[in-house]
């Protein structure tokens, strides 16, 4: 498995911004994560955060969610817990592409025109003090060092590529190659994750793990590993 750092950051590398709390109240949330893995929030006038100078308590729950057919599952909840800080106007550009992957809205462009004026949306992001977090079996606290130190799985975006197009196109083989490797029918199966230490699939209600024989270092690597979990030989 990813170490815990790093799978809360490949999670959060995805994940939405499901709500918003300024000083324990909930706030209307937009947003999205940043390449650190900092929330990055969209605030318009008259909201919360919008007058305050940096010393609320913010907390923003991410969610990260796994489509299987029609339903989607979540995989992963997130709570990143901080102070708001402006996002100054040299990283403004980044901080709205981070938003707009997950909320196009057009605030964000009057966010950019009208930076620094007292009556435009801003742009804001946490400065992390910890994450708790709740993933399948685990759930734990983790302090800010350990987090921004992290970095998502190099290979996330080859693996929900390679991901989506399995549970797309290739589930009777998958089923098979699960229910060989278990010795018993598997039921319904479905790809659930995947990343360069192995694969888990979701059988029924169960999560399984398959690691690989060794780490996946490229894309390639990642493909053949799988294809041996596939094949039913």
């Amino acid at each position: 498995m990813l170490p815990i750092p790093e799978r809360v950051r490949t999670l959060a590398a995805t994940a939405e911004v499901a709500k918003l709390a300024v000083d324990g109240v909930p706030s209307p949330a937009r947003g999205g994560v940043d390449e650190r893995g900092r929330p990055v929030l969209l605030v318009r006038p008259g909201e919360t955060l919008h007058g305050l100078s940096g010393d609320a308590v913010v907390a923003v729950n991410l969610t990260a969610m796994r489509t299987l057919g029609e339903t989607a599952h979540p995989r992963g909840l997130i709570e990143v817990q901080g102070w708001a800080e402006a996002v100054p106007e040299d990283e403004a550009r980044a901080a709205a592409v981070a938003v707009a992957a997950h909320c196009a809205d057009e605030s964000l462009f009057e966010a950019l025109e009208r930076f620094g004026r007292p009556d435009a949306p801003r742009l804001l992001r946490l400065d992390v003090a910890q994450v708790v977090y709740l993933t399948g079996q685990e759930s734990g606290l983790l302090d800010a060092d350990d987090y921004l130190g992290a970095a998502p799985d190099p290979l996330t975006d080859v693996a929900e590529r390679v991901l989506a197009h399995v549970n797309a196109s290739h589930r009777p083989q998958l089923t098979a190659g699960v229910s060989r490797q278990l010795g018993e029918t598997a039921g319904e199966v479905w790809l659930w994750e995947l990343d360069r230490f192995g694969a888990t699939v979701r059988a029924d209600e169960s999560l399984v793990r398959f690691p690989w024989p060794r780490p996946a270092r490229s894309g390639g690597c990642l493909e053949t590993a799988l294809r041996g979990l596939l094949c039913t030989c």
